[in-house]
């Protein structure tokens, strides 16, 4: 695990690649996800987040990061298009509906942009999807992560946060009655408990060529990069959406 405040790499295992890459000229495409429709929070990709878009904090992370060729957004909306083109970001087309659907993966829109691109004869070495709704994530974030995937060689890079309590002592309602899930782990210190992570849910880099042939962002080739805590917030709703603009607050 790679820490955000300077901490330890992880190492590589398993089926990893450890060899440096060559060093050559790279190609490297960031897209940036932000279809229209959100249920839960009406506009959510370009609502006012502590003064501005809030799509607009990925767009300028990923341009001020200097690593990408092109910083575009895969949209179906054309007022998300019309805001990120303000910000700076290029949209040479729209997504399909094909795309844009609730059960739409964030693979599939990758692969999507990617095709068209190629279409276009341009080709990518290392793709970076950045979500819309990410204003934690910083262009020094991203170039770290980018740097990590292609120093060493795997497949994806993501950027991860701890669990804040082990959930190896988590409980479960089992016919009306609480329970403990792992009653193995009753009398375990926390301390001495395997730390757990999970996705943060703000970007993904990777090799373009392995995740087309993969169709897959996870894979047993990753590496990822531990965030604290006060810079991930998942925001589904209104009382995420003011979490958020707190823990920015912060953050700044």
């Amino acid at each position: 695990m790679h820490k955000e405040d300077g901490g330890r790499r992880a190492s590589l295992t398993g089926p990893c690649n450890m060899r440096m890459m060559e060093n050559k000229m790279r190609r490297r495409i960031a897209i940036i996800t932000a279809r229209g429709g959100s249920k839960r929070i009406p506009g959510k990709n370009i609502r006012d987040f502590c003064g501005k878009p809030i799509l607009s904090y990925s767009i300028e992370a990923a341009l001020s990061c200097g690593l990408f060729d092109e910083v575009m957004v895969s949209t179906d909306s054309g007022k998300i298009a019309e805001v990120a083109k303000e910000a700076g970001a290029s949209v040479p087309f729209m997504r399909s509906a094909a795309a844009s659907g609730d059960y739409a993966t964030t693979a599939q829109v990758l692969l999507e942009v990617l095709d068209e691109y190629e279409k276009r004869g341009q080709e990518f070495d290392t793709v970076c999807c950045v979500y819309p709704t990410a204003p934690f994530v910083t262009a020094q974030k991203l170039k770290d992560a980018v740097i990590l995937l292609e120093e060493r060689n795997v497949d994806t890079v993501i950027p991860v946060v701890r669990y804040s309590f082990p959930p190896q002592r988590a409980f479960v309602i089992r016919d009306g009655f609480t329970v403990m899930k792992y009653p193995e782990h009753a009398s375990s210190r926390s301390q001495d408990l395997e730390a757990y992570f999970h996705d943060c849910g703000q970007f993904y880099c990777m090799q373009t060529m392995r995740f087309r042939q993969k169709k897959q962002i996870f894979t047993d080739c990753m590496l990822s990069v531990e965030m604290p805590e006060t810079q991930v917030q998942d925001i589904d709703n209104e009382t995420d959406w003011e979490l958020a603009e707190l823990k920015y607050k912060m953050m700044k």
